[in-house]
């Protein structure tokens, strides 16, 4: 098998070498800095910086020091979506004996940061990440380290990097046009922050499919902020929407867990569904379908996404970057019709 080693990584005698010390003493600075003097340890941290240096925290090593473990940093790994992304991550890797190293950002860029050092230092080959933020600067910059890296559920916005995602912006167009063509002119949109790019673009369809039906979105279109991508966010979003003088007829939420969420809240409420308030969802993870009301939602190809995505980190180093863009597909059920699902 070929592997996506870019370039030999840096060694600590490399390190040692270059700032004319002892092996010995670099490992000092990295594991016991009050045992070096602060000149020694300034000039051992200027050779890490300059060869860019990553403590290794891996022995594993096979065929000739080939180190098979990946990294991949998701959302939330509790969102379903992401755990049938990882299933197919992992499916992918055994195919050729690699293991995964599986972590959740919470969409804060600072975890996100810390995860991918911790990866670094057990020595991984390659890893897949859903950026929490739309830089994706320290990435690149992971990759000039010689590790491999491959954008997950987001188009690459530079072509020397490979990505896997779907067509959200196809998705909440969908979706909301779903909702249009049953009759609701006021619709309710229960949103991330747009620093998240599934969240941006989604509502960016929701907004075309409501000016392709010739409604103003600043009246059709209400659009609620969450304060997280789950189930206590769609019972927080919903009963603001259920405070509004003009409560809206239909809930577009950002995924299927904001949905559970928002179908709690409308049931605890007493409104119906989705006579009271029409509801859809986005993934559908695998719950959507199993619940006391089935809950209309965009399907996602998440175990493809996943699967693809460790297919491109374990390209060959001199393979040409891929983006790949999967179609979504509206799975329509009785949340938004009444109706039961064929």
């Amino acid at each position: 098998m070929s592997t996506p080693v870019q370039r030999r990584r840096a060694s600590i005698s490399d390190v040692a070498r270059l700032a004319e010390v002892s092996v010995g003493t670099v490992s000092n600075v990295l594991n016991r800095p009050d045992r070096v003097s602060p000149a020694t340890r300034d000039r051992v941290l200027g050779a890490i910086e300059d060869l860019a240096f990553v403590p290794n925290g891996s022995a594993r090593q096979l065929r000739a020091g080939t180190i098979t473990t990946a990294g991949a940093i998701v959302l939330d790994v509790a969102n379903p979506f992401f755990t049938d992304v990882a299933r197919g991550i992992e499916d992918r890797l055994t195919q050729d004996d690699f293991t995964v190293m599986l972590a959740s950002s919470d969409e804060d860029p600072a975890r996100e940061a810390r995860y991918l050092r911790l990866f670094e230092e057990h020595g991984v080959q390659g890893v897949m990440v859903v950026p929490s933020t739309s830089d994706i600067e320290h990435l690149l910059t992971v990759r000039r380290r010689g590790i491999a890296v491959v954008l997950l559920d987001r188009p690459s916005p530079v072509e020397s990097l490979s990505s896997v995602a779907v067509d959200d912006v196809a998705g909440g167009e969908m979706a909301v046009q779903h909702l249009l063509e049953l009759g609701h002119e006021r619709i309710a949109f229960l949103n991330g922050p747009h620093s998240i790019r599934q969240c941006a673009d989604r509502w960016t369809g929701a907004v075309r499919a409501v000016t392709a039906a010739g409604l103003d979105p600043a009246d059709a279109l209400v659009e609620v902020t969450i304060p997280s991508l789950n189930a206590d966010g769609g019972e927080q979003g919903t009963r603001e929407l259920l405070a509004m003088d003009r409560v809206p007829t239909a809930t577009f939420c950002i995924n299927d867990l904001t949905a559970l969420g928002a179908l709690r809240t409308l049931r605890a409420e007493g409104v119906s569904v989705p006579h009271g308030m029409a509801v859809v969802g986005y993934d559908d993870v695998s719950f959507a379908a199993e619940l006391s009301t089935p809950l209309t939602s965009v399907r996602q190809p998440t175990h493809q996404l996943g699967f693809r995505a460790a297919d491109l980190l374990l390209a060959p180093a001199d393979a040409p970057a891929e983006q790949i863009t999967f179609q979504p597909e509206l799975v329509v059920r009785t949340s938004s019709t009444g109706l039961d699902p064929a």
